[in-house]
């Protein structure tokens, strides 16, 4: 029937992945699947499987037979005990979830955690579902799905791997810290990068930037049992130093050292400052105050583990109406899953020019221009009996701002104004983001594995410099076996100039006005190569050497494409 023909396409195409990824694993699940005409029952829970440290290149061990008289599908297979063993530098418990509440980690876009307030919740970590069933994932094929009868426990939804401390002596005072209510954490990160090719004549060389990162929560419901799942959560930076992009390479567009932006170069630049509450039995959650739209909407992890793309790709960061980090604006956001694999995150943000209050602490500064209205719908499947997560990520947001046209943005403006069609309109911006865990090694978090990913944004024309922007990549561990918790990393970035700031460049030049300072001529498009491996060096130590290599910067064929390699280091105190 024409009607079915959409999810056997999808599922057969997610088989295929599966098959390709883990050929012993979709073997068995189907060998299984052959022998049984019966139909799959419900099923309980996989019991806990062991954890425990192993040493990288044990023999392989599988979990056990199932029960008798029960199809093999995912779900009852359970994970290869290999793959879900703890590495040794582990910073995560044997529990396979961090003591909560979780400060986050600012520099790699992660979430913190508060307190969930309800004791019975199943999840302390995720929120748990409003419908104790899955959604998309029910036309995947059993030997794909393994959310199939039970949502999965916590220590699969940790969204990191954990870092650790460089300071372990500080513990027993972020223990009695965090029993009053507070928890913290300190993270230093510095990136160099390098022009060893190409670029702007005469400027090889290197360039420096650095961020310092306070994070801090208050978990309302220690300091106070009736405030139980109430926490406020506040970030503090300073950033210095000068970035590669522009006076190097001749790029104004791209950012290739994400740390040296928006900061106002001061001492304390404040980020956020929010209130965040978790309702109705833990399904639902609300945060309030000041934050920064990228650490909450278009991004991710492993986003973040590219200097490119870290807090959120580049089409998205430009646009005013997202409030890109460490830019904070007042707004809301309410968070909730209505089932085991499916999430959705609606906002609603005041708008500012991005430069207004460089140092965070002015609010009366700030001039709002409209109001941002963003909805994020995820699907996040876990696949074959080793969980391997996915995230399909379709987000839209409508900035109410009227933005002048940029067709008349390299003309003088008493010329600007009698363009002919040149209007204000708002901003419309549609992003869709997508990560799949290929195979998965070193744990059960989120980023114990090796993904594949891609994505594609698109913003009105009229309102930006970049309308479009694609991107794919990969991001691996355990590529050198004896080291497990490292990572690498490359992608693959297309960025278009808006086809009306083209024009408006193209009318500078045959008006005799010249271009605006920084155009070398008239914009069409770049790419950006971008490689790393990062070297988990010691606890609370990040050691990424990075590559970067930029094709037609400035988006023309005036520069030479420009070649770098730099080094990123993170250390959390």
């Amino acid at each position: 029937m024409p009607g079915r023909a959409f999810p056997t396409a999808l599922s057969a195409l997610l088989a295929g992945c599966a098959a390709v990824v883990l050929p012993v694993g979709a073997h068995n699940a189907a060998q299984a699947q052959s022998t049984t005409t019966s139909p799959l029952t419900a099923q309980t829970a996989v019991a806990p499987v062991s954890d425990a440290i192993i040493t990288p290149g044990a023999n392989k061990v599988h979990a056990g037979p199932a029960q008798a008289g029960r199809p093999l599908d995912a779900e009852s297979l359970g994970p290869d005990l290999n793959a879900i063993r703890r590495p040794p530098n582990t910073p995560i418990p044997p529990s396979g979830v961090p003591v909560l509440p979780f400060p986050g980690m600012a520099t790699m876009s992660v979430q913190p955690v508060g307190p969930s307030g309800d004791a019975s919740a199943f999840h302390k970590v995720e929120l748990d579902s409003i419908l104790a069933t899955e959604g998309p994932s029910r036309i995947l094929p059993p030997n794909l799905d393994a959310l199939r009868d039970t949502d999965l426990n916590d220590p699969y939804y940790v969204p990191t791997a954990g870092s650790g401390a460089l300071i372990p002596q500080l513990s027993p005072f972020r223990n009695r810290l965090r029993e009053k209510g507070f928890t913290f954490s300190f993270t230093y990160k510095g990136e160099a990068n390098g022009l060893f090719a190409g670029g702007r004549p005469g400027e090889k060389g290197t360039s420096y930037v650095h961020e310092l990162t306070l994070q801090a929560i208050f978990d309302l419901g220690k300091m106070d049992p009736r405030l139980g799942g109430w926490s406020v959560h506040t970030l503090v930076m300073e950033r210095a130093g000068k970035a590669i992009q522009g006076p190097r390479v001749g790029e104004s567009y791209v950012g290739l050292q994400e740390v040296y932006s928006l900061s106002g170069n001061v001492v304390a630049h404040l980020v956020d400052l929010y209130a965040e509450k978790k309702f109705r039995n833990n399904t639902l959650d609300v945060i309030f105050g000041r934050m920064s739209l990228t650490h909450v909407f278009a991004t991710s992890p492993l986003l973040c583990s590219f200097m490119v793309t870290c807090s959120a790709p580049v089409a998205i960061k430009q646009n005013p109406g997202m409030s890109v980090y460490p830019k904070a604006t007042w707004g809301a956001r309410i968070r909730f899953r209505p089932t085991w694999d499916t999430a959705i995150q609606i906002g609603a943000y005041s708008v500012g020019a991005l430069n207004e209050n460089p140092s965070g602490w002015a609010w009366g500064a700030e001039h709002a221009t409209g109001i941002s209205l963003p909805i994020e719908f995820t699907w996040q499947p876990f696949l074959t009996r080793n969980r391997l997560p996915g995230h399909y990520v379709l987000g839209y947001a409508h900035d109410t701002t009227r933005y002048a046209d940029k067709i008349g943005s390299a003309l003088p403006s008493a010329v600007a104004a009698q363009v002919p069609g040149a209007r204000s309109a708002p901003s419309d911006m549609f992003w869709l983001e997508a990560d799949q865990m290929v195979y998965r090694l070193g744990g059960r978090n989120m980023m114990a594995g090796g993904y594949l990913m891609g994505g594609y944004i698109h913003v009105t024309p009229r309102a930006v410099n970049v309308s479009d922007q694609l991107y794919g990549g990969i991001s691996l561990v355990g590529v050198i076996p004896s080291r497990m918790t490292d990572r690498l990393g490359m992608m693959f970035s297309w960025y278009k100039v808006s086809n009306r700031r083209r024009q408006s460049e193209q009318l500078a030049l045959d008006g005799g006005y010249g271009l605006p300072s920084g155009v070398y001529g008239v914009q069409h498009s770049s790419d950006v190569i971008e490689a790393y491996y990062g070297i988990d060096a010691l606890p609370g130590l990040l050691v990424q050497p990075e590559f970067q290599y930029m094709i037609h910067p400035g988006e023309t064929h005036k520069i030479r494409n420009a070649g770098m390699m730099g080094l990123k280091v993170i250390a959390n105190l």
